[in-house]
């Protein structure tokens, strides 16, 4: 069991850091988008230098994001060949889609945005950042479609010892995949909209020249941050609906209904632990729990003072705590992922196949030295992308290359 745990801490923190990246990306190309449509519209200068001061922003994170997807994708192959085998026919199949979508038109139409500046017209222009968002939903949506099926397998059956689908419509119509879309995409504008909040808060409390520049990024951030925190709470609250009998003992229930829940599967699956780490499962819900109500009281006291000019342009201490914040909605989310998968274990694919049956056959020592060698890379992936971001943010929107125009050189001339 040691070695399946030093896998289930590898695949958490791989798994955890990548989901950092995405969640910004989510929220942070959203903004950009709606920000890229005023500016089309209206034709505010402004407003395409806040497109740009975030794209560039967006870029950044969107690109350490793709490397972390890649190193996560070898450590998946590496140590879960059993989930693989086993349910590859079903849930393989989602992620198939989704890299499709992330490592093809996504990134294709990205590659568009990026060098499309002053050569398309605006208004195919806003169509490539639409079109990038939409496929970044569309990516998020297929992975949890792959994760919802871990959850709450349906659409399948067994044949020859594997899992094979036969009801792709199940599958799409997934109650624990539809909650946790609407649920995650929530949480990501929480983290995009405390985020440019949070950079523009750190500006004005330096007093930097760009004052109404960061005026309205503020106003934008926050306007984005409190409905959003509404709607999360929402899809959260219809998630509850779709726990395990064993989450929901280890998150509300007693001993009486922990040992209801272990001889239910005692006799259905025979003798073994099928409770998950209640400690760890309840510490992390209580956090997510706690933290949100954090941002939820402090996102709706930011609306009301973002009401007052003088308060968005002077009040030091809010915008102290703005940028303070930017932290916690990360942090929530990934409490909330921790109370996810954690809660249920000991399975893989829910009352389909454990955790100990989807490892690949390695030894405790190849794991130690996969965690050490995962864990190092994905940490200095997450330093090298908080000092870029935090780098360009600082420097503000003069110092943006997105979009700027090339310097050009006069051809040589030759004489003869």
């Amino acid at each position: 069991m040691e070695t399946v745990d030093l896998a289930r801490l590898q695949f958490a923190l791989t798994a955890g850091a990548h989901f950092l990246f995405v969640a910004l990306t989510l929220g942070l190309a959203t903004l950009v988008a709606v920000l890229q449509t005023r500016a089309t519209l209206t034709r505010s200068p402004l407003h395409m230098r806040m497109v740009r001061f975030w794209g560039q922003l967006y870029i950044i994170n969107y690109a350490m994001g793709i490397v972390t997807g890649l190193v996560m994708e070898f450590q998946f192959g590496m140590s879960w060949s059993g989930l693989t085998h086993f349910a590859g026919n079903v849930f393989g199949a989602a992620l198939a889609i989704e890299t499709l979508v992330a490592f093809f038109v996504e990134s294709t139409f990205l590659g568009l945005w990026i060098f499309g500046w002053d050569r398309l017209s605006r208004w195919a222009h806003l169509a490539l950042i639409w079109i990038v968002t939409l496929t970044a939903y569309a990516s998020a949506f297929w992975i949890l479609i792959a994760n919802g099926f871990l959850q709450n397998p349906v659409g399948h059956q067994i044949v020859d010892g594997v899992l094979r689908l036969t009801d792709f419509g199940a599958l799409l119509a997934n109650p624990a995949s539809l909650v946790a879309f609407g649920h995650v995409l929530g949480g990501a504008m929480i983290v995009g909209g405390f985020f440019m909040a949070g950079v523009s808060a750190y500006h004005l409390r330096r007093r930097t020249h760009e004052q109404e520049f960061f005026r309205k990024s503020l106003r934008i951030g926050v306007g984005l941050a409190l409905p959003a925190t509404l709607v999360t709470a929402t899809f959260g609250g219809m998630g509850f609906e779709t726990l395990q009998p064993g989450k929901a003992a280890a998150w509300s229930g007693g001993a009486a209904d922990l040992a209801k829940v272990q001889a239910d599967m005692v006799a259905r699956f025979g003798p073994g632990d099928y409770l998950p780490p209640v400690d760890l499962v309840r510490t992390a819900g209580v956090t997510m729990m706690l933290l949100f109500a954090v941002m939820l009281f402090f996102s709706a006291a930011s609306f009301l003072l973002m009401l007052f000019r003088p308060a968005v342009r002077g009040l030091r201490i809010w915008h102290w705590l703005l940028t303070a914040m930017i932290p916690v909605p990360f942090v929530t989310m990934l409490a909330g992922w921790v109370f996810r998968e954690v809660g249920r274990q000991p399975w893989a694919v829910y009352g389909l196949l454990t955790t100990a049956e989807a490892m690949s056959p390695l030894s405790a020592t190849e794991m130690r030295v996969s965690l050490i060698a995962f864990s190092a890379v994905f940490g200095l992936l997450i330093l090298v992308n908080y000092w870029l971001l935090a780098r360009t943010a600082k420097r503000g929107p003069d110092a943006v290359a997105l979009g700027s125009r090339p310097i050009e050189t006069p051809a040589p001339v030759l004489t003869f």
